[in-house]
């Protein structure tokens, strides 16, 4: 089994779940079943994914794991824009959520090309 806690992907997953946690915090309540729990779910889906990937003993069912992180990562980012675009989020928010969310993803993005091609 592998530890995610070494990997760097998973840390940045951690980090941007607990950020989209903070930044949601200040949504509008009748948001709360909506934008708000959407964000939420999908930026704990990332590093979930990662964390049960890892305990899978296949390398395909660890890369499908990291794949579906990955597409949730995607999902958080477009969400953000969202918020931003509804004024949900002020601008330096916005712009540090989402740089987490970029970096998040070319982390991901990178293991999983390295995996890839090691198959």
């Amino acid at each position: 089994m592998r530890d995610y806690r070494k990997l760097r992907a998973f840390e940045l997953a951690d980090q941007l779940a607990m950020a989209v946690y903070k930044c949601t915090s200040t949504f509008p309540k009748e948001e709360m079943f909506g934008l708000t729990s959407q964000l939420r779910r999908a930026a704990v889906s990332g590093p979930s994914n990662i964390v049960e990937g890892s305990a899978k003993s296949s390398q395909a069912d660890y890369v499908r794991f990291l794949e579906i992180a990955y597409g949730s990562v995607c999902e958080v980012e477009y969400q953000l824009t969202i918020a931003q675009r509804l004024s949900y989020l002020d601008e330096r928010a916005a712009i540090e959520v989402i740089a987490i969310t970029n970096e998040t993803g070319r982390v991901l993005n990178g293991l999983l090309r390295s995996l890839k091609s090691d198959s």
